[in-house]
């Protein structure tokens, strides 16, 4: 339970590192911040694999890179949509 709570933590910082280094926000707040960096640090990982420090069982280069692509992708798809309506 406790680590779970780690992880959403680390989760939420992942994001709203990822959305400060672009100057972009998620959608949504903070709940945007946690689903971005934890996308963000699943997809960071599983394409650069795990190397560097880490918290919580997540790599933290590799997670803000795979956030910043996640707050990249949903900044610019939320934008495409909302300019086709």
């Amino acid at each position: 339970m406790l680590h779970a709570l780690w992880v959403i933590i680390i989760g939420a910082v992942i994001g709203a590192v990822a959305s400060m280094i672009i100057n972009r926000d998620m959608p949504w707040g903070w709940v945007g911040n946690i689903l971005g960096g934890l996308v963000g640090a699943w997809l960071g990982e599983s394409v650069l694999g795990a190397w560097g420090p880490s918290v919580a069982g997540m790599a933290l280069v590799p997670a803000i890179i795979g956030a910043i692509v996640v707050v990249l992708l949903t900044t610019w798809a939320l934008s495409n949509l909302r300019k086709t309506r």
